[in-house]
């Protein structure tokens, strides 16, 4: 009887700093949620997801590459996520990796600023100047601000994605970087 309630007890205090911590960890609460087959995407009232949209700038040849019908509608709302979709077919096919059971999310914020409180508030520190996104494995959360919500950027935190999720034991973040940058690369070329 002891050994379960010490197990009850620790289980409660888990759960209680667990959802402390997803109290803290972003302002999200309230979000708007689209889903993907890959990704649910959070966004606050303020964001406009066409302007996103047209920033993704999915074409008919990335539809085609990531064998998705050409005549699929992804300018709705909900068209953003059809095109995540495609970003994240094509991600995987570059690095040739695929992860068909993948299911993380995208939280798009509303600028850098934002960004920055998020991650001071998970990691205890502030962003690198250089940094307009980024992954936690721990939580398969992409993080960005919809000011750098292009396909370059989101396809290179999807590449963090798919190598964290693809290897039982995680490569080096300077190995992952690499990857990451080639696939930054390669998005930005095919332009």
């Amino acid at each position: 009887m002891k050994k379960i309630a010490i197990s009850i007890a620790l289980f409660s205090y888990v759960a209680a700093g667990s959802l402390f911590a997803a109290e803290i960890e972003d302002s999200f609460g309230s979000a708007k949620k689209i889903e993907s087959k890959y990704f649910t995407i959070h966004y606050l009232q303020q964001i406009d997801i066409s302007k996103l949209s047209q920033q993704l700038n999915i074409t008919t040849a990335d539809k085609i590459l990531a064998g998705r019908n050409i005549d699929d509608d992804i300018a709705s709302e909900h068209g953003i996520a059809g095109m995540i979709d495609i970003l994240y077919s094509l991600v995987g096919d570059m690095v040739d990796m695929h992860v068909y059971n993948f299911k993380g999310n995208i939280k798009i914020c509303l600028d850098q600023a934002q960004l920055n409180n998020i991650y001071r508030n998970l990691f205890d520190k502030d962003l690198l100047s250089y940094m307009v996104s980024f992954y936690v494995n721990d939580t398969s959360t992409i993080y960005i601000s919809e000011e750098n919500f292009r396909r370059e950027v989101l396809g290179h935190e999807i590449a963090h994605a798919i190598i964290n999720h693809y290897f039982v034991v995680s490569p080096p973040i300077k190995v992952q970087e690499i990857l990451s940058k080639y696939i930054e690369y390669q998005l930005r070329k095919t332009q």
